[in-house]
């Protein structure tokens, strides 16, 4: 082939890859880091919920980009349409957003204390005698949410962190004796204590009264969402069937639910 029609050709590739690479389809998530269920981006584990978005929808050649944000915003954005989807959400954190049938995982909030501490929860009514510390905007069932509503602002009884740091505000003050209890999930608390050397300094002082399912859940603002709220549960139901799921669990230490 002359050098002329060689080089043209070239280009004529160069310019329809550069206009396929235009055309990728891409599906935007985000939340909070809420590790192992969404961990840091671009980190060689970026979270269960991460990856097992980014294995299914890359069967059907779309591509998953992952951001943290801090979990009001991120609940704001999707809620706009500005991003496609929130990592980890119950329908009680948006119930206008968009499920899959089938949940991802089960949470499992559990309070925390110092270990020199004895309170134990035993149901809503055990709660005015600590302090409590929780999340902006998370959400940990209906009877816990409307104490930490009807309480909020009153610090001998519920204090709320917000930002991007909030699970390590209230590591720190509970650390500080500024906070008797906090609530959070199981494998959040079990993670993030390993991660900075602090395995078993907190005592486990009873769970919520049933496990939470939790989501990958997509913006109501997109009309785009149905098809992907498809895809990802046929996937979601794959996984589960060949095993998958269960070993993508297993590589960041989890049981399943």
């Amino acid at each position: 082939m002359p050098l002329r029609r060689l080089l043209a050709v070239h280009g004529l590739l160069l310019l329809l890859g550069v206009a396929s690479a235009a055309r990728a389809e891409t599906l935007v998530i985000a939340g909070d880091v809420w590790c192992p269920i969404n961990c840091q981006p671009g980190s060689e584990r970026p979270g269960i919920f991460v990856e097992l978005a980014q294995e299914i929808f890359a069967e059907s050649g779309i591509q998953v980009q992952y951001q943290a944000l801090n979990w009001a915003r991120t609940l704001h954005r999707v809620r706009r349409g500005e991003l496609n989807a929130a990592i980890g959400a119950g329908v009680e954190d948006a119930p206008d957003f968009i499920f899959t049938p089938t949940p991802v995982a089960l949470a499992r909030n559990c309070f925390f204390t110092r270990q020199d501490l004895t309170w134990v929860y035993s149901g809503v009514a055990s709660l005015p005698t600590v302090r409590l510390g929780v999340i902006n905007d998370y959400s940990y069932g209906e009877k816990i949410n409307a104490y930490v509503a009807a309480h909020r602002g009153m610090n001998d009884r519920v204090l709320v962190a917000s930002g991007d740091q909030a699970l390590d505000l209230n590591l720190s003050k509970l650390a500080h004796g500024r906070l008797d209890a906090l609530l959070e999930n199981s494998w959040v608390i079990q993670n993030r204590l390993a991660a900075l050397g602090r395995r078993g300094e907190l005592r486990d002082a009873g769970c919520r009264e049933s496990d939470a399912p939790i989501y990958l859940a997509f913006s109501p603002a997109l009309k785009s969402s149905a098809r992907y709220v498809a895809l990802f549960e046929q996937g979601l139901q794959r996984y589960w069937a060949n095993g998958r799921l269960q070993e993508l669990l297993q590589a960041y230490g989890v049981d399943a639910p």
